[in-house]
């Protein structure tokens, strides 16, 4: 590649819309672990969801207590958010997931478009998770794992994707926004700790007139 010189005209940037951008292969692996994990509680919760359409006595079995009732969950209507089971949609979205991480570890790069899909659908699912968490506590008065486990999944993936995607340019950040962001990469654990700790917290208190009686 020769520079230019007197009389040529260097190369213009690529739009916006035509660049690519990849990511780090720590963010790679939590697309890829995290997406996994969840896929396979979202198989679960499918699986058990099916025998219980066939055999309505089935008692899956994350069955433990009053409160840890996967089944209590599984037959209320905020199970089928859409008109079908909801763990569908966590077959579909975290299999994305899975495969946008495999393909950033073998090297890929992807449009800006395709970045902001993920970041829409990270948005889609903190929304449908805290939803969900709200009427799981608030309403059904019951706790699956294993959909707490796609909670614990959810929470990482949305805040490292938007990371990645206000520190790559993805999304556009002014000068305040940037320094924002610089500290938040620094301190990149905080958020997702927090949402844990807000998360148990509120579990502990919504069910702490049936924990306190197993002291």
């Amino acid at each position: 590649m020769t520079a230019a010189g007197p009389g040529t005209t260097a190369p213009a940037p690529a739009p916006a819309t035509r660049r690519v951008y990849g990511a780090g292969r720590p963010f790679a692996w939590l697309l890829l672990i995290g997406g996994a994990v969840g896929l396979f509680a979202s198989a679960v919760l499918t699986l058990d969801k099916i025998r219980l359409l066939k055999d309505p006595s089935y008692v899956p079995s994350c069955n433990i207590n009053p409160i840890i009732s996967c089944g209590s969950i599984m037959r209320s209507e905020q199970a089928e958010a859409f008109g079908f089971p909801n763990s569908l949609i966590g077959l579909l979205a975290f299999g994305v997931v899975v495969a946008v991480g495999a393909g950033l570890l073998a090297g890929a790069s992807y449009r800006r478009w395709f970045w902001l899909g993920l970041q829409a659908g990270t948005v889609f699912g903190i929304g449908f998770v805290s939803w969900l968490m709200y009427q799981a506590l608030y309403r059904i008065g019951a706790l699956c794992p294993y959909c707490m486990v796609v909670w614990a999944t959810v929470i990482p993936l949305f805040w490292y994707t938007t990371l990645h995607n206000l520190r790559s340019g993805v999304i556009p950040a002014g000068p305040r926004l940037r320094v924002v962001v610089r500290e938040a990469a620094r301190y990149h654990w905080v958020v997702p700790a927090l949402g844990y700790a807000v998360v148990a917290l509120l579990v502990l208190n919504r069910f702490w007139y049936y924990w306190s009686t197993l002291v």
